[in-house]
């Protein structure tokens, strides 16, 4: 059974980028995060990172429809 809540660098292992690079998306909130137990530590919940990711890909297929990679045929 997966953990519901992962730490930072679990989720920066899961988007192959850095822990800095997931910890100021947290803090920007973009990515939706808890702070548990004294010291604050941030925990991202499992759902909420799928469903970031599937905002991702929403997000990506809209600016691939606006910035085709081949110039439409100029008008004659």
């Amino acid at each position: 059974m997966e953990p519901r809540f992962l730490l930072l660098s679990d989720v920066a292992v899961e988007l192959n980028v850095s822990d800095s690079q997931v910890y100021h998306m947290v803090r920007r909130g973009e990515l939706p995060a808890i702070k548990i137990g004294g010291r604050g530590q941030w925990r991202v919940e499992r759902a909420r990172l799928e469903e970031y990711i599937a905002a991702k890909y929403t997000e990506t297929a809209e600016w691939v429809a606006q910035n085709p990679l081949v110039e439409p045929d100029p008008e004659p």
